[in-house]
């Protein structure tokens, strides 16, 4: 029976190469001269240093920047409030990874919904599609394309 995974993830590998490009522009930016302005990415939290709110706030975008033209889609970015103390700034953003279950019985909600005849599963935070034809999980695949549930998804391992 043909089947395929819809999981949400981030490639680690491009991550650390967008926050090194971030770190090296930071570092020789104009504007961050002085600062000790840094990222920092530890268990999918990546922690901006530097000195104010304003220059928080553009650590995020050139970081923003890095990312997307590493590939990696900024929609799995979610950050925190900003701990403003004397001359130190510090903000988290956490890189959401996988499905959670509540968005996943959304999707399978939205798949039971269109009546397509296919069956779905949630393993742990991943969701497993299958049906008896391909062209169901093609439709399927174009359903959730169609539709945002607010992160990036990949369709994987895909089986005849």
């Amino acid at each position: 029976m043909p089947s395929f995974d819809v999981v949400s993830e981030v490639n680690q590998h491009e991550l650390s190469n967008g926050l090194d490009q971030a770190n090296r522009e930071v570092t020789t930016r104009f504007d961050f001269k002085g600062t000790g302005s840094k990222f920092d990415l530890a268990d999918n939290v990546m922690t901006m240093h530097t000195e104010s709110d304003f220059q928080l706030n553009q650590m995020y975008d050139i970081l923003c920047n890095k990312l997307v033209k590493r590939g990696i889609d900024i929609a799995c970015l979610e950050k925190a409030e900003p701990v403003i103390q004397a001359r130190t700034a510090t903000q988290a953003v956490k890189i959401n990874v996988g499905i959670d279950t509540s968005t996943a019985r959304e999707l399978v909600k939205l798949i039971k919904q269109s009546k397509i005849r296919v069956q779905t599963a949630i393993q742990g935070e991943q969701l497993r599609v299958s049906g008896k034809k391909r062209d169901d999980l093609q439709a399927v695949i174009t359903l959730l394309k169609d539709t945002s549930p607010g992160i990036p998804l990949q369709y994987k391992n895909f089986r005849d």
